[in-house]
């Protein structure tokens, strides 16, 4: 092996660049971004009162004021299967070009895509996303769908 000799200038310059390098400030990664908004493609889609048929909305994450406002609902009180309707009215912020969800909305939809919003709304604020692990009948291979949906053709 053969060695190179260094002056020891050469050396000095080698260290100051080498220390300059290590106290360099590294500035950090930003932290993620929060995701509060989804959107989604309901199976069956809501049919507005001209026959209109809106499939594609978003959902917004939950506060805690989501959570309580319904238990004060009379409707709520009077029938506790109420609740995820009141509940979804708050947190659905888009139907189609529908924007002012109320729970009148909800009670429109068919039972599918009630179905399929109560299990986003259950994913997304106890689970953090809208993912569910499937496995394919016929190779056993197991892997990740996005329940939210995404551009046409996709699950």
């Amino acid at each position: 092996m053969r060695r190179r000799a260094v002056s020891a200038g050469d050396l000095d310059t080698l260290l100051a660049d080498q220390q300059d390098e290590e106290a360099a400030p590294v500035s950090p990664a930003p932290p993620p971004r929060l995701q509060t908004d989804f959107t989604f493609t309901l199976p069956r889609g809501y049919v507005d009162d001209n026959g209109t048929v809106h499939r594609d909305g978003s959902m917004r994450l939950a506060t805690a004021r989501d959570e309580l406002t319904p238990l004060i609902d009379v409707r709520v009180k009077q029938n506790p299967a109420y609740l995820s309707v009141v509940l979804l009215s708050l947190v659905v912020t888009r139907l189609g070009t529908v924007t002012t969800i109320r729970t009148e909305t909800i009670e429109r939809l068919f039972a599918s895509d009630l179905a399929f919003l109560q299990d986003m709304y259950r994913r997304i604020n106890a689970e953090g996303h809208t993912l569910a692990e499937v496995t394919c009948p016929h190779c056993d291979t197991t892997f990740d769908v996005d329940l939210a949906g995404g551009r046409p053709g996709e699950s």
